[in-house]
């Protein structure tokens, strides 16, 4: 709405307060702080104060304040006391409308019985501040040819140095005071005229410099005006380009070149062939300032001075990036931070840094080892040279190679460029960082020996660089293009390696598998890789004019063919379940939301009328939470996992479509805050994401799916007696952080925890081994940390716990740029905003530490702000800052693998041991689910079970989908850890072989007492003469009997004898 006038309401005193409510000195009270319509301000607050029976009176009589007086009833609001970020300020100061603040009553909150005299009191002020809606003046602008009104357009007033703007359909209303004014409308690409507002040339030229305000207004008018004739959607196989300006506030000419070509492409769209074509074909990023509180401050004309070069720090941001050879001490300013984050942002291809000073194009490095002004050759030197060529060549002034003999006559550049170092060296510059740490190409072009030229000279840059500035953009589209896909599904592989021999400079592929890589003409040999695959190799030849398109088809490590031999029988794997039509629809929102700008497509079309302005008690924590329950009882419930120390309720709150209900074979996440209570902006974040979740149920497609298809556990406040002790503003104070007993509870989580704190957490929720993911919150700086906290010289699953904590960096404006630039630690540097945890800060008993060894379950720490206690006023912005994160863990964790084992006649298998790769456990759920994080990639599973043969199996792991997988067990026919086959048939060979080997043995036991027998009898046959002799014998002694009868030695003589003989 575009509101002309407006009253803002309010108790305490009995006086009309206009803007402005606060001053650059911000001195508390006594400051006359002046709009540039203060005249009109004091008519219409004295227009009210002069119909109020008390106000007029200038003397409110307030208990306490007494002796305070107004003139005439009113007062400028910052001389009465120094008011930041008050609403009538910003009414002034960013829309069309004119506020005033009306205190009237002494009493904020009056008894009921005064209600009807304040009316009376307010009745005639009221209506006439009403009426003061109508002064001044008002009219429309239309284009005097189609008789259209005219959006967007300026009106100016000599003398008042505050414009509006004309509505929809060219209207407008000025509030002014009686009086002769001149009156100028302007719209960009029309003449400055009242009536007669005539359509100008495409080849518009600037004639005056843009300050502030008109600045603004001028990206709005090209943002909107448009929007519908350009094509602004990313499409897959389109490089991305981009051109910064005013890096360096002072330098202009670039900010004032970017704001003609961002008019010029836009009107020459669609006539133009050649701006059609590029704009059609390229992806165009123009950023007029880098440094806007600079540029505020420089001056018209400078030429070498320094003032406004440096950001409102007073630092240098072309100074201000991490270096390859020098450690850079500044802190990290916050427009390198958001620059950097853009960055990282969109996969850029080729940039332009727009500097003044000199007339050069300067390509990589900027700096070497040693410090001093030498050629820094970068490995794509050649590339570079060509590039800036392309710009220099077009520039006939610049290609002299002799720009500013007035200033710097000894100074000279062949053929308009140079390399970084060799002309001077420069730490710390965006170029090289750009080069070093994505897959862009920058190069700093300087545009003019003037920093601050005059703006009758501008429509002489403008001549001397359109023709660079375009043909600059087209050498996006040299070199090699393509797609690296996967053998297996066709589907692009994010993060692929693009490599050429013989030049050390990689680069990798976006999320649907597409890369430039800019080379100058010649033959090369290129390989793409990527983990888990086999690398590809080919030849290429470059030619002069266009990028030659080479697409890579890689084939897994192991394809899937080959995984079959290597699977059990019963193990398959798959990515979809055709059978169910909800499923394929939620998997296909997953790869949605896992797209580029997903989770800002997710969160726009949300309510988030979030009131994050104050911190949560406990007593106020308990409320909000049964609110939420009784608001929400479908969706939501509240559980009490155990009492603090000081028998405060540790407050578990379950968001699911069937809350309190086993659902096995959804995933599970846990997200903890409060484990030290001097630190709650977790806390309010995840009261914030659970109001968010809620609210949103059933309204917004994505989160109503996401909420029926995860168990989402919150647990706010982990430490609450600790946080009732903590106090706001206490950035570094340590009071809070332990619980009552003076424990800390981030090293009580051991097998022998002491804490009741602890163990309502362990025995809950860690042990019940069911989550798939645990978020924890904490603070004291802004970055993640994964397991382990306990120093080891190992951490199983790495890959996957750090791809965990970079998906929540990543999604964060500022902490995957690892520059937490927290006070006393400015030169802090952690490498993507994440770390292991005892790499950044060692102790044993960690939560996380605990969940991953006991609960199967990953973690990871997110320390949200570098104050452990913020002011409630940096809720809001805390709470922008990590909800992209936060939802992001509610999408990635239906990522990964999602299992189910059952036996060959279908029945589920529980309690099974899913190992994976050859170290991770987790079990089966009941109904036999499993369901585990991976990394993106080949990943190996080994299944077991009691009474059933062990399974392996392979699975590839996507960036933005879960892979499925079904176990099906054959039961154990094994003997001792061999098959009963083989089993069997040794036992019974064996068996067999006893059998024989008794016969024979029998056999010639048989032969040898059957011989032995026969031989007696046929010697007493043939030795008839001895009968006698025996029988006689017989008669004698016993003695000699027995002697006789046991003499061996003649019995095995005569049995030998018998042998031999036969």
């Amino acid at each position: 709405q575009r509101f002309v006038l407006s009253g803002n309401l309010h108790g305490g005193s009995v006086v009309a307060s206009y803007p402005f409510d606060d001053s650059p000195e911000h001195k508390a009270t006594g400051f006359y702080s002046k709009t540039s319509d203060d005249e009109v301000f004091k008519y219409l607050a004295k227009a009210y104060a002069s119909n109020h029976p008390v106000m007029k009176t200038g003397e409110p009589h307030c208990p306490g304040d007494e002796d305070e007086s107004f003139k005439d009833g009113i007062t400028n609001g910052a001389h009465w006391y120094d008011v930041e970020g008050g609403m009538q300020d910003y009414n002034y100061v960013w829309a069309n409308c004119f506020e005033i603040t009306l205190e009237l009553s002494c009493c904020k909150y009056p008894p009921a019985s005064q209600l009807r005299q304040e009316w009376e009191n307010n009745r005639e002020s009221l209506i006439t501040l009403i009426e003061k809606v109508h002064i001044g003046v008002k009219g429309f602008v239309k284009d005097s040819v189609t008789g259209s009104g005219l959006e967007n357009a300026t009106i100016s007033v000599a003398g008042i140095n505050h414009n509006i703007t004309t509505g929809r359909f060219g209207d407008f209303h000025r509030l002014l005071i009686p009086g002769t004014y001149n009156l100028t409308v302007v719209l960009t690409g029309k003449k400055e005229n009242v009536t007669n507002l005539f359509p100008e040339k495409k080849e518009i030229l600037l004639l005056t410099h843009i300050r502030k305000l008109l600045y603004k207004m001028f990206l709005k008018v090209f943002s909107t005006s448009f929007k519908k004739s350009l094509p602004c959607n990313l499409f897959s196989g389109e490089p991305e380009f981009k051109y910064i300006g005013n890096m360096h506030g002072n330098e202009v000419v670039g900010r004032e070149l970017l704001l003609n070509l961002i008019e010029y492409l836009c009107k020459n769209f669609g006539t133009d062939p050649e701006v059609t074509d590029l704009v059609r074909s390229t992806r165009i990023h123009l950023m007029p300032s880098m440094n806007p509180d600079g540029y505020e401050k420089s001056q018209e004309g400078d030429s070498i001075s320094v003032i406004g070069r440096n950001n409102s720090n007073n630092f240098d941001l072309n100074r201000n990036f991490p270096d390859q050879f020098v450690q850079i001490t500044d802190p990290t300013q916050p427009e390198t931070i958001a620059v950097m984050s853009w960055m990282k942002s969109y996969p850029f291809v080729l940039s332009a840094n727009l500097h003044g000073g000199s007339l050069v194009v300067n390509y990589p490095f900027d700096d070497d080892e040693q410090g001093v002004a030498t050629y820094s050759k970068s490995p794509d030197d050649a590339v570079f040279q060509q590039i800036a060529l392309s710009y220099s060549k077009e520039n006939s002034q610049m290609f002299q190679g002799r720009p500013c003999k007035n200033m710097y006559p000894n100074e000279y550049f062949p053929h308009g460029i140079t390399n970084g170092a060799n002309w001077y060296n420069v730490p710390g510059g965006m170029q090289d960082w750009n080069y070093l740490q994505t897959n862009c190409f920058e190069v700093t072009i300087e545009l003019g020996c003037v920093k601050y030229p005059f703006e009758k000279e501008l429509p002489n840059f403008w001549e001397q660089n359109r023709r660079s500035l375009i043909q600059f953009m087209k050498q996006v589209h040299q070199g090699v293009k393509g797609f690296v896909l996967d053998a297996t599904d066709g589907r692009g592989i994010l993060n692929a390696t693009i490599s050429v021999a013989e030049i050390n400079h990689p680069v990798t592929t976006y999320k649907t598998g597409d890369y430039w890589r800019l080379l100058v003409p010649g033959t090369y040999k290129i390989t793409a890789s990527a983990r888990g695959y086999n690398p590809v190799t080919k030849n290429v030849t470059v030619k002069s004019e266009g990028a030659i398109q080479v697409n890579f088809t890689l084939v897994r490590s192991s394809t899937d063919s080959n995984n079959e031999s290597k699977k059990g029988k019963g193990a398959s794997t798959s990515t979809d379940d055709a059978s169910d039509p909800t499923t394929k629809e939620f998997e296909t929102l997953i790869k949605d939301l896992s797209a580029e700008n997903g989770l800002e497509s997710l969160m726009l079309r949300s309510s988030s009328n979030l009131a994050l302005y104050r911190y949560h008690s406990y007593k106020d924590l308990s409320e909000f939470l049964r609110g939420l329950v009784m608001n929400y009882p479908h969706i939501t419930n509240l559980t009490n996992l155990g009492q603090s120390a000081e028998y405060r309720h540790i407050w578990s709150l379950e968001i699911s479509n069937k809350p309190n209900v086993s659902e096995p074979e959804e995933p599970k996440i846990r997200f903890v805050a409060g484990i030290h209570g001097n630190a709650p902006v977790g806390t309010e974040l995840l009261l914030a994401l659970a109001e968010f979740l809620c609210l949103n149920y059933k309204k917004n497609p994505a989160v109503t799916q996401l909420v029926e298809r995860t168990r989402i556990v919150i647990v706010p406040s982990l430490n609450p007696d600790g946080r009732e002790r903590a106090q706001e503003k206490d950035c570094t104070s340590k009071i809070g952080q332990t619980n009552a007993r003076g424990k800390d509870l981030d090293t009580d989580f051991t097998n022998n925890a002491s804490q009741p704190e602890t163990k309502a957490i362990i025995e809950n929720l860690i042990q019940k081994q069911d989550f798939s993911l645990s978020v924890a919150l904490d603070g004291g700086s802004v970055l993640v940390t994964y397991p382990y906290d306990k120093p080891v010289q190992t951490v199983e699953n790495k890959e996957t716990l750090k791809h965990l904590a970079s998906l929540y960096a990543n999604n964060h404006p500022s902490m995957h740029m690892g520059q937490p630039s927290c006070p006393n630690k400015s030169d802090e540097n952690i490498p993507g905003g994440v770390m292991r945890g005892a790499e950044w800060h060692s102790h044993l008993g960690s939560m996380k530490d605990y969940s991953v060894t006991y609960g199967h379950c990953p973690e990871i720490t997110v320390y949200t702000s570098c104050c452990y206690f913020p002011s409630a006023a940096q809720l809001p912005s805390l709470w922008a800052d990590n909800k992209r994160s936060l939802l992001s863990m509610l999408v990635e964790v239906h990522k990964g693998v999602h299992g189910f084992v059952k036996d060959k006649t279908g029945k589920p298998i529980s309690k099974a041991v899913i190992v994976l790769n050859e170290g991770i456990k987790v079990h089966t759920k009941e109904g036999g689910y499993f369901h585990v994080l991976l990394a993106p990639g080949v990943h190996n599973i080994n299944a077991i079970a009691d009474g059933y043969q062990q399974q392996h199996s392979q699975v590839f792991v996507h960036h933005d989908a879960a892979s499925s997988v079904v176990i099906v067990f054959d039961t154990d026919n094994r003997i001792f850890g061999l098959p009963r086959e083989l089993v069997v048939t040794v036992s019974g060979a064996t068996m067999s072989a006893l059998i024989l080997t008794a016969c024979i043995i029998w056999c010639i036991c048989s032969i040898k007492s059957n011989r032995h027998k026969d031989g007696f009898h046929r010697l007493r046959q043939h030795h008839d003469e001895y009968e006698d002799e025996i029988r006689m014998m017989s008669t004698g002694s016993k003695k000699s009997l027995l002697s006789h009868e046991f003499q061996d030695e003649t019995d095995t003589e005569e049995e030998t004898l018998y042998s031999s003989k036969h």
